[in-house]
């Protein structure tokens, strides 16, 4: 297994910013006088789409509900709410080794089109991605088609194609496109659920990436590398 392609999810995998979302999240229900999610409820459906979000956290609510909730967030997210998220510690040096090694980098996030390209700018991170894809434009995780589009758009295999992400949607997106996955804990999901779904190797941020994929391009057989929570 010799690996062209590495897709990245955006929140809780290369940003830190699940508060800003959980807080949006909850401002947004408040508005309308609706109960709010939990922390904890908030920060579980985020890697998801949008609409599958409120589906999650309002399986009751009839659709107007939710698009008016959904409408609320984004104008909190994008506009109202000015903390700024910021990327994990070492991200662009990780970014900067993995493409002077000559892979393929891209995004595959539940964001949509409109707050990754925020997200791309402010963090200056634009230049390093070769395709992205948001879940506005697409099927949102788990559904498979986010990796289709952009492994056809790169000519690039699932076979050549490694997931990066710290969600169950991640790795069961990964699962059921096919290619391979790592997980990372540093966003909402644990341990013990992304190691559940059988990721090649487990870290605590994108940045013991570079160093695995010297040893596992190296023929290290995969048995000695996962699934296990490895130590950055």
């Amino acid at each position: 297994m010799s690996f062209e392609l590495i897709v990245f999810d955006w929140d809780g995998t290369l940003m830190d910013s699940e508060t800003r979302i959980v807080t949006c999240l909850q401002a947004a229900f408040r508005d309308l006088g609706v109960p709010e999610p939990s922390p904890a409820d908030a920060r579980d459906v985020i890697g998801l789409g949008l609409q599958e979000a409120m589906q999650r956290l309002m399986p009751t609510a009839d659709q107007a509900l939710r698009q008016a909730v959904s409408d609320g967030y984004r104008q909190h997210f994008l506009v109202t709410n000015q903390t700024r998220s910021l990327l994990f510690d070492g991200v662009r040096d990780t970014l900067t080794q993995l493409a002077a090694q000559d892979y393929l980098l891209a995004v595959a996030t539940g964001k949509s089109r409109i707050g990754l390209n925020q997200s791309l700018t402010e963090s200056g991170l634009t230049g390093f991605f070769h395709a992205t894809r948001c879940a506005d434009e697409t099927h949102s995780k788990p559904n498979p088609q986010m990796l289709f589009e952009v492994m056809n758009e790169l000519g690039v295999s699932p076979s050549a194609t490694l997931m990066v992400g710290d969600t169950e949607y991640d790795l069961q997106m990964a699962n059921n496109a096919g290619t391979a996955a790592v997980a990372v804990c540093c966003g909402v999901h644990s341990a013990e659920r992304l190691l559940a779904l059988n990721p090649l190797a487990c870290f605590d941020n994108v940045n013991a990436i570079p160093a695995w994929l010297n040893q596992f391009q190296s023929h290290i057989p995969a048995a000695h590398l996962a699934p296990q929570h490895q130590q950055s």
